[in-house]
């Protein structure tokens, strides 16, 4: 039998060891994937971290070998600075500094599109005795709680498009007309990765040559509009639609969930709930407008304080329920805004 080559050997740890950086994201109380979880505390339980205030960084890349891995930093600013840099299409070399490592995690909690040249194709790396299993992304061919976050945060950002299938009459305090549900077309709607542009494919301190990335996760989905809804009074005091685009087997009432979470989110006021389960972020849009998304068990909302709200729900695969604007929905927004944590 031929004797192993120390060399080779050698060289295939080194390669192992090394780490491409192909993105990042924050897990901070304002800002985490919220397909981790409902909040900060259990979206950091899902990665097997303490839910520290200081929150943490997470850098996706492939070792020498093409493995996937999730690096776990505390140096949040880092982290932070090359996602900002990358926004706004500007080079970044994410190098981490080793001290700075919390965990690192086989596979990736979320779909990264792009890949390290030079190595082979991503893919969970060999376990080991004691090892955890590999981080993976949910499907995309199912719906639940996961899948029902990632619509909320596909809502946020693509607020104009969602907002533009409402008419004003029908978010108006008189609350006279519906506004229409709308739903998402083959799959579950995604957000934008908190990725660059051109993120770099490179180990830490090594220039590398910039790689595009698509701006999903999955092939985003036109909204669209569905049959004339009926009409239901919420205890926000505006209406919601009922519509026709609801799955035969729904619940008898749609709306029932979307009722439920309003009172929920009452209660929030009353008896905070974990850290990040509400959150308020700065659209920069003219005027100061700010998102606000807020989660529960089974139900999603995405919100401006000053405008409406949409509701996904897990009995609802794929429906986006608009709750219009009514006497007691200002309000219910303007206090959640008010008590939502913010990215520093």
């Amino acid at each position: 039998m031929a004797g192993t080559d120390p060399i080779a050997e050698a060289e295939a740890d080194g390669a192992a060891d090394a780490l491409f950086v192909l993105t990042a994201a924050l897990l901070t109380p304002a800002r985490f994937p919220s397909v981790l979880g409902d909040d900060y505390p259990a979206a950091c339980a899902a990665l097997g971290l303490q839910p520290y205030v200081e929150g943490y960084g997470l850098v996706f890349g492939q070792d020498g070998l093409g493995a996937r891995w999730t690096v776990v930093v505390d140096d949040v600013s880092l982290v932070a600075v090359a996602i900002s840099s990358w926004d706004c299409g500007m080079a970044y070399d994410l190098s981490p500094d080793e001290a700075s490592v919390v965990a690192g995690l086989p596979g990736w909690p979320l779909e990264v599109v792009t890949r390290a040249p030079g190595v082979p194709a991503p893919h969970d790396p060999e376990p080991e005795e004691g090892d955890p299993a590999p981080l993976a992304p949910p499907s995309g061919d199912v719906w639940g709680p996961a899948q029902r976050r990632l619509g909320a945060d596909e809502v946020a950002l693509q607020w104009s498009a969602w907002r533009s299938q409402v008419t004003d009459d029908a978010s108006s305090d008189a609350g006279t007309a519906a506004p229409s549900a709308a739903t998402v077309a083959s799959r579950p709607a995604t957000p934008a990765v908190a990725s660059p542009s051109t993120p770099s494919a490179a180990s830490p301190g090594t220039p590398a040559e910039a790689e595009p990335r698509p701006t999903t996760w999955f092939d985003r989905p036109s909204p669209r509009k569905v049959a004339p809804p009926a009409t239901a009074e919420t205890p926000a005091g505006g209406t919601v639609s009922t519509g026709a685009a609801a799955a035969a087997d729904a619940v008898a009432d749609p709306y029932a969930g979307v009722r439920r979470a309003l009172e929920e989110l009452r209660g929030y006021l009353a008896d905070p709930p974990p850290i990040g389960r509400v959150r308020s972020t700065d659209t920069g849009a003219d005027g100061g407008a700010r998102t606000l998304r807020a989660d529960g068990p089974g139900w999603s909302l995405v919100a401006r304080p000053d405008d409406m709200a949409f509701v996904l729900l897990d009995e609802l695969p794929r429906q986006v329920l608009p709750v219009a604007r009514g006497p007691r929905l200002p309000a219910l927004l303007e206090g959640l805004d008010a008590m939502a944590v913010r990215p520093s």
